[in-house]
């Protein structure tokens, strides 16, 4: 394959977690919470706006939620894509009984579903909520959508710190117990689809 037909082939996908709300500065987990972006979010959102204003980037995609849509619009404004659209399967990892309590108030709620979650445990799942694995499946496949509907383009997605942490899991061998990366609000990790398959192209900051 000559180096034109593969990138005729490649989707490229940038993720950009969304701006900061004030339930990421009291570190409580917010699920599928609709909560907006503070100050400090709107200022994450133009960032990454910033950051892929040069990417010729064709179309927008969001999680169905305010805040990873605010970001999106911005997004898409600095971009000139008219349009952000919806994508139920970027929404955030559903955390069940855990949505609006601290790390250390989960952790001493369910002790043990806790650490199996912190360590991606083959069925580790949020008591009442979403198990991690079928969590990160649909990112996945929510990203060969968006790259059969965009075949050869950029595209940017916004979803959340949780449900990109467990993508860049599923897509690559790092051990899934470091699944936890530091992902800043407004950072972008892109991804690229190559023939229905997802590869990690570049994490935030490298």
């Amino acid at each position: 394959m000559t180096p034109d037909a593969a990138e005729a082939g490649r989707t490229r996908i940038y993720v950009v977690r969304h701006g900061t709300t004030l339930l990421n500065r009291e570190n409580r987990y917010r699920g599928r919470r609709d909560v907006p972006l503070d100050q400090g979010g709107w200022d994450d959102a133009w960032s990454a706006a910033g950051e892929l204003e040069d990417t010729k980037i064709g179309a927008v995609y969001s999680s169905p939620l305010r805040r990873a849509r605010d970001t999106a619009r911005i997004v898409a404004d600095v971009a000139d894509v008219s349009v952000v659209e919806d994508l139920p399967g970027l929404v955030n990892l559903d955390y069940g009984a855990w949505e609006g309590l601290t790390t250390d108030e989960a952790s001493e709620r369910d002790p043990e579903l806790f650490r199996r979650y912190q360590q991606y445990s083959p069925d580790a799942m949020c008591p009442g909520g979403e198990r991690l694995d079928l969590a990160a499946r649909r990112m996945v496949f929510s990203l060969c959508t968006i790259a059969a509907l965009h075949p050869g383009g950029s595209v940017a997605a916004v979803s959340h710190a949780a449900t990109v942490r467990l993508t860049i899991a599923e897509v690559t061998d790092s051990p899934r117990a470091e699944w936890r990366k530091s992902l800043p609000n407004g950072s972008v990790t892109v991804f690229d689809v190559v023939d229905h398959q997802v590869h990690l192209h570049r994490l935030p900051g490298d």
